[in-house]
């Protein structure tokens, strides 16, 4: 199955420098959740973030889907996304290696 990876990146940064906002995170439970429950069905292969909180932080998500249209969907629906907390990019990838 072809796979894809999206990147994220906070639409304000200090909900890093700061502390997001109620409503952020309330939208960052419900991304974990979303991409949670995407691994447990078997898109997901891995999530995660940068540990940094600067202009340069960003989180990645690897997945498998379909087709390009299953991928921007994933993508679209996750909650940081659709509800404009963080703005993403997808890209066609494929993992070369991995730990056993």
């Amino acid at each position: 199955m072809p796979q894809y990876l999206y990147r994220i990146q906070p639409t304000r940064l200090e909900m890093l420098t700061q502390g997001p906002t109620e409503a952020e995170a309330e939208t960052l439970a419900r991304h974990v959740a979303y991409l949670e429950s995407q691994a447990a069905h078997g898109g997901v292969i891995l999530a995660g973030r940068t540990q940094t909180a600067d202009r340069d932080t960003f989180g990645i998500v690897i997945f498998e889907a379909e087709d390009d249209a299953a991928a921007e969907r994933l993508m679209a629906d996750d909650p940081a996304v659709a509800d404009g907390v963080m703005h993403a990019k997808l890209f066609p990838y494929r993992v070369a290696v991995s730990r056993s």
